[in-house]
C-alpha cells in the first residue's frame, strides 16, 4: 500500500448510538473511536450486528429514528457534522461524502438513464452548465471502466449487469469529488471476478482521488485485498484497530484471531473449518466487562467485570490478555 497522509479527515470519536424502544433505549455503538486519512481505506469488519453498517449510517447522517446519536462527535476535515441540521447535512452528503451501498439498484432510478442521474447530481453540487456536467459524467463513466461509455450513458440501470450497475454507482459518488467515501459492501451481490475488479477500482480511484474510503465489509479477504488499516468491531464496539498485514498475521483480539481461522486454507483440502462458538449478543443482552467473553476461550472473571479500553496505538485492541501471536499464524 501506498503511504497516506497523517492528518484524519475523517476523525470519530466516542460515537454512541441508541435506539429508544418501549423498554428503554438500546445501545448499539458504544463509545466507538477513529480517524481515516485523506487517501487512505479504512476497512470495517465484523459479523452481522456488529455495527459497521450503523457507524458508517451515522457518518453520513442518514440514522433515522428511532436511532440517534447520545453522545461522541464525528468531526469532517475539522467541522463537526453530527450536529448539523437536516439541509445542511443533506448539502454536505454528496458533496463532500459519497456513498456506495451493497444493491446497486437501490441507488438508481429505474425510469433515469445514467446519464441523467449523473448529470444531476452535478448539477446539484458544483457550477457548471448542463453541457460540462454531461462531459464530466461521461469522464467519470470511462474512468470507473464503462466500455462504450459515449453510447452506455444513454441506456437505462436495467440495460447494465450488476458490475456495470456498482460501477455507475461508483461514478455517482464520484460526482462532486466528495472528501470521503461510506463503501457499504459494496461487493457482497457480485461474483468473485467481478469482486476483484470492483477492489482494483476502488483503490486506484482513492490514490488518484486522494479520497479516504470506509469499506464496511464482512469479507476479511477483501479487506485484506484493499484496505490499508482494518477496526474489527463486535457487539457495537471496536475490539482491534490497527495495519492490515499486522491484524491479519498477528491478531490480538480472541474474536480477530477468531474470524481469521474460520477463513478456509487454499493449500488444505477437505479441512474441517474453525467456529467461534455461540453468536453475536442482542443489544438488550450485552454482558458486561468484555462483550466476547461469553464466546472467548482465554476469558477470566476478571474480563466478566472488567470491560476493556482501546489503547491508543498504531496496533491496539481491546483485551484484557492481548494475544502475542495470532494461533492461526
Amino acid at each position: 500500500m501506498n503511504a497516506v497522509a497523517t492528518e484524519p479527515l475523517l476523525s470519530v470519536r466516542d460515537l454512541r448510538i441508541v435506539f429508544d424502544g418501549r423498554h428503554g433505549p438500546l445501545t448499539a455503538l458504544d463509545g466507538v473511536s477513529f480517524d481515516i486519512a485523506p487517501g487512505e481505506i479504512l476497512g470495517v469488519v465484523g459479523e452481522s450486528g456488529a455495527g459497521k453498517s450503523l457507524t458508517g449510517t451515522a457518518v453520513i447522517g442518514l440514522l433515522d429514528p428511532p436511532g440517534r446519536i447520545a453522545g461522541g462527535s464525528i468531526h469532517l476535515a475539522g467541522q463537526r457534522i453530527d450536529n448539523l441540521p437536516a439541509e445542511p447535512m443533506r448539502k454536505l452528503r454528496g458533496r463532500r461524502i459519497g456513498a456506495i451501498f451493497q444493491d446497486p439498484l437501490t441507488s438508481l432510478h429505474p425510469l433515469l438513464t445514467v446519464g441523467d442521474q449523473l448529470v444531476e447530481t452535478i448539477l446539484t453540487h458544483l457550477p457548471v452548465s448542463r453541457s460540462e456536467a454531461r462531459e464530466r459524467a461521461l469522464n467519470l463513466l470511462k474512468e470507473v471502466g464503462i466500455p462504450a461509455a459515449e453510447t452506455r450513458i444513454d441506456h437505462y440501470p436495467h440495460q447494465f449487469s450488476g458490475g456495470m450497475r456498482q460501477r455507475v454507482v461508483i461514478a455517482l459518488a464520484l460526482c462532486a469529488e466528495p472528501a470521503l467515501i461510506i463503501a457499504d459492501e459494496p461487493t457482497t451481490a457480485l461474483d468473485v471476478s467481478i469482486q476483484a475488479q470492483i477492489t482494483t477500482l476502488l483503490k486506484r480511484l482513492c490514490r488518484e482521488h486522494g479520497t479516504a474510503i470506509m469499506l464496511v465489509t464482512h469479507d476479511m479477504g477483501v479487506i485484506a485485498e484493499t484496505a490499508d488499516r482494518v477496526a474489527v468491531m463486535y457487539a457495537g464496539r471496536i475490539v482491534e484497530i490497527g495495519p492490515v498485514e499486522e491484524v491479519t498475521r498477528r491478531a490480538r483480539h480472541p474474536y480477530t484471531a477468531g474470524l481469521m481461522a474460520s477463513i478456509p486454507s487454499v493449500h488444505t483440502r477437505n479441512a474441517i473449518l474453525n467456529q467461534i462458538d455461540g453468536s453475536m449478543p442482542r443489544l438488550n443482552a450485552i454482558p458486561p466487562g468484555c462483550a466476547f467473553n461469553p464466546r472467548c476461550g482465554i476469558g477470566t472473571d476478571f474480563c466478566r467485570e472488567h470491560r476493556p479500553g482501546l489503547p491508543p496505538s498504531r496496533h491496539a485492541a481491546a483485551c484484557h490478555f492481548p494475544l502475542r501471536e495470532a494461533p492461526h499464524a
